[in-house]
């Protein structure tokens, strides 16, 4: 399975802990099993999957536990991770409720490209945008700023990033220009990342002078109370 923690490979490894379990139940049952586990793929992927997962049985050399009580715990271990999962999608759902209660969710998802999850996390790293009373300081308190090295005449030729302030909003923000950067993104944004480019910009330094650049819209975004206009 592509995702060890999906649903489907996590109920698959609950009903069939072991390369023997699997192999006691016939090929076309294993494959109904998935597919009621996972109702949104076909018929043909179940049973490839089925197939795959009977496959690896075959080659694993240990068909059983010698230990139940190993068993016990990777089934025990299995139903915290559903009970997170559902904590976790509870939690989101009250954080998509509350942040819909509050205008600046709103501004910052009209960038295209960022979508609630990202808005919400921006916002909440951000707080009040009144605290700051430059766009450079909100720069600097992501940690998105140039850190300067200097001593006695010498002057470093490449300057860094001083990831001071909060990580999170500096994680996010640099997902948030990814997710910009994509075709379904922001046009202005991919146009000033061209640009960084055609000047012989890395890769990594033009992403950080988007960062910088979507943080600058932000705050006069915030500070305006206005909608983003994509025009390029």
């Amino acid at each position: 399975f592509g995702d060890l923690y999906s649903k489907v490979s996590l109920r698959v490894l609950y009903e069939f802990p072991t390369a023997q379990t699997v192999l006691d139940v016939p090929e076309p049952e294993l494959a109904e099993r998935v597919a009621e586990y996972c109702p949104s793929r076909s018929d043909r992927w179940s049973a490839t999957k089925a197939n795959q997962v009977r496959e690896a049985a075959i080659r694993n050399p240990f068909r059983g536990s010698k230990l139940e009580s190993h068993v016990f715990s990777l089934n025990m271990y299995i139903k915290m991770l559903f009970q997170y999962q559902e904590h976790l999608s509870a939690l989101e759902n009250m954080i998509d409720a509350l942040a819909l209660e509050i205008e600046e969710y709103q501004i910052i998802q009209s960038i295209p490209g960022i979508g609630g999850k990202i808005a919400a996390t921006i916002i909440s790293e951000i707080g009040e945008v009144d605290r700051f009373n430059h766009p450079k300081k909100l720069v600097a308190f992501a940690g998105v700023d140039p850190r300067v090295f200097e001593s006695g005449k010498f002057k470093a030729t490449v300057n860094r990033i001083s990831k001071r302030g909060s990580s999170g909003l500096r994680h996010t923000l640099f997902v948030a220009v990814l997710c910009c950067l994509r075709k379904t993104g922001s046009r202005r944004l991919k146009a000033f990342y061209d640009r960084k480019r055609e000047e012989g910009k890395a890769h990594k330094v033009a992403v950080i002078a988007c960062v910088n650049k979507l943080l600058h819209w932000i705050y006069v975004l915030l500070k305006r109370r206005e909608a983003f206009q994509d025009t390029p």
